[in-house]
C-alpha cells in the first residue's frame, strides 16, 4: 500500500508529525551465495532492508511480506519467514522523515531465504536494489539498517533471537 491511505497517513492527518509509535516489520532476504538484500530509499538516499509499518488488520509476517512484495517485487510465504530479532531501541529506530513526521517503530526482524520473483522496484520508494555480502553493505547505510545488520550476524552465529 502507498503511503496515501495508510493507517500512518491517516493518523498523520489527524495529528501532524508529532512522535508516533508504529509496529512494522524487516525482511532480511537471503541468496544461495548468503549475500543479503539492501534497497536503497528514492527520499533519503539510504540503504536499507525491505520494511515498513503494520496495516490495520495485519500482523508482524503479513506486513513483511507485503512490504517486501511492493518494494522489490519479491513474493515470499508468511510460512517461510523466520523472526530472529525484534529492534526497538528509540535511540536507534526513532525516524524523522524529510517532510518532518516522526516515528518510533517496533521492527519484527525476518529472515527470509525461500522466495520468488525478480526484483522489480517500486520507484516511488525504491531507486536501487541488490544483493550484497553482509560484511561489505552498501553504504550510506539507515541507522536502524546497521542495527538490524548487527543483530543478524550474531544471530546468524548464536541462533539466538536478538534484541535491540
Amino acid at each position: 500500500m502507498s503511503y496515501v491511505g495508510s493507517y500512518i497517513w491517516s493518523i498523520r492527518r489527524l495529528v501532524g508529525s508529532r512522535l508516533l509509535l508504529a509496529p512494522g516489520a524487516q525482511v532480511v532476504v537471503v541468496d544461495d551465495d548468503g549475500r543479503l538484500l539492501f534497497q536503497r530509499r528514492a527520499d533519503t538516499g539510504l540503504w536499507e532492508f525491505p520494511a515498513g509499518a503494520c496495516e490495520e488488520g495485519s500482523s508482524f509476517a503479513s506486513t513483511a511480506a507485503v512490504e517486501l512484495a511492493e518494494e522489490t517485487g519479491l513474493q515470499v510465504s508468511e510460512e517461510d519467514l523466520i523472526a530472529f530479532g525484534c529492534l526497538s531501541d528509540p535511540e536507534v529506530h526513532t525516524i524523522q522523515y524529510p517532510n518532518g513526521d516522526v516515528l518510533h517503530c517496533f521492527a519484527l526482524c525476518f529472515e527470509a531465504r525461500t522466495w520468488s520473483g525478480v526484483i522489480q522496484m517500486d520507484e516511488r520508494e525504491v531507486i536501487d536494489a541488490r544483493f550484497m555480502t553482509p560484511d561489505a553493505p552498501p553504504t550510506p547505510l539507515h541507522p536502524p539498517t546497521s542495527a538490524v545488520l548487527d543483530m543478524y550476524r550474531r544471530y546468524s552465529v548464536t541462533g539466538v533471537f536478538q534484541v535491540g
